[in-house]
């Protein structure tokens, strides 16, 4: 259906002819309002800023951002299935596959993350039965925090609205907290990321001391059941209680000790990590873990910056503890656990962090370039001036689009076969 929408839209625009090699010289060449030509690389949202089409008024600036929406999409695709590819290939190669099975039978958006992650789907299955019909395989997971910058949005907006001073645009956030660097109190949660030493709440494994539930390996004393027996002395198996030293799993209390994920500590005054929940002078370079709300604006300006912030997240990672209950294969229980916590981490980001926000900037992106392609399609300054242009950024924003959607697909498939999706 994607395919058929896409070819009637530039059947629509075959007035202009050879338009689609709009990122760089076609057969006429770079020449400015010359029909089927597109005089800006429309891969580089900065360049179609700074571009110049010769339109009037609000249509140079509809025309300019709807442009830059899809380049930004494009951007964002980009991302999300070289993530998606690297966690699935991880996961594929840390079970056994080969660079030969990890290669698609096909090219196409998204084609390589799908290649990888149906590789690493089966080899998880196949995992999963070698560990033994009495061992039970168990995920705990925290999901991953993507925070947008409040700054970047702001920016985007002025630029995109013009004629606005810096500083003269402010975002909010909604339905989230803000967090950033606080060079004073950090009145409310520190957070450091993964590897850095932890005294507070991890949302990975903690290598250290547990002071409340953990469930893992502990090479001190387990105060709980080791192996689902009472124990309050050493533990040569899974650990679910209190730990003493030496802890390496899942902790629901405080961890002191390495941190395979984010660690969150509170009470402490001087934070090198993003502080959130309050700071005793303004908090520099903030971000927003909810909805980045800036100023009014056209439709076309809102799909730019949604999908230019979406394609610059940042996002903590989700914190992945596996552990397995009954006796087993070893061996095969070791290489599963090591494989899942390294590499789900990644395809959770994408299926838990950014799902949602991605369906609603795939959406935003659409309709703001296909409102384009009908101003084109009346005619006139605009249709010889950038006919070329929408005609590219019409195929590259369905490129775009299918590549997130089967890219997320395949990360659900693949954490999904693991228990985690």
């Amino acid at each position: 259906m994607v395919a058929k929408h896409i070819g009637g839209a530039i059947l629509a625009l075959a007035v202009f002819p050879l338009l689609l090699d709009c990122g760089g010289a076609g057969p006429l060449g770079n020449l400015p309002g010359a029909p089927g030509a597109c005089s800006v690389d429309l891969k580089n949202p900065e360049a179609i800023m700074k571009a110049s089409f010769g339109l009037q008024g609000e249509a140079e600036g509809k025309v300019k951002a709807a442009l830059a929406a899809g380049a930004n999409l494009q951007a964002l695709a980009g991302k999300v299935e070289a993530d998606v590819t690297a966690g699935c290939t991880g996961l594929a190669k840390d079970l056994g596959a080969t660079d030969a099975e990890l290669q698609p039978k096909e090219q196409g958006p998204g084609k390589k993350a799908e290649a990888a992650c149906n590789i690493a789907a089966k080899l998880i299955g196949d995992a999963k039965a070698k560990l033994g019909a009495s061992a039970k395989l168990e995920i705990k997971v925290t999901p991953p925090k993507c925070e947008a910058s409040m700054d970047m949005a702001a920016n985007c907006a002025a630029e995109c609205k013009g004629n606005v001073k810096p500083g003269e645009v402010k975002a909010s956030c909604e339905g989230g907290e803000i967090s950033g660097k606080c060079d004073g109190e950090c009145k409310g949660t520190c957070t450091a990321q993964a590897g850095a030493n932890c005294e507070g709440s991890c949302k990975g494994s903690c290598d250290g001391k547990c002071d409340g539930q953990m469930s893992g390996k502990c090479d001190g004393k387990c105060e709980g059941k080791c192996d689902g027996k009472d124990s309050k002395g050493t533990c040569a198996g899974n650990c679910d209680g209190k730990c003493d030293a030496k802890a390496k799993g899942s902790c629901s209390g405080k961890c002191s000790g390495g941190c395979s994920a984010s660690c969150e500590m509170t009470g402490q005054a001087k934070c090198s990590g993003d502080c959130s929940g309050g700071c005793s002078v303004d908090i520099k370079e903030p971000k927003c873990s909810g909805k980045v709300k800036p100023p009014e604006m056209s439709a076309e300006c809102k799909a730019n910056c949604d999908a230019k912030l979406n394609a610059n997240l940042e996002c903590k990672p989700a914190g992945v503890t596996v552990n397995f209950v009954g006796k087993g294969d070893v061996q095969a229980q070791a290489k599963l656990k090591t494989a899942l916590e390294k590499n789900l981490p990644v395809l959770l980001k994408i299926t838990i962090g950014m799902k949602d926000s991605l369906g609603e900037v795939t959406g935003s992106v659409k309709a703001s370039v296909e409102g384009l392609q009908a101003v084109v399609k009346g005619g006139g300054q605009a249709a010889l001036k950038v006919g070329g242009c929408v005609a590219g950024a019409l195929k590259a924003q369905v490129d775009a689009t299918a590549s997130i959607n089967v890219s997320v697909k395949a990360s659900a498939s693949a954490s999904g076969s693991a228990g985690a999706g």
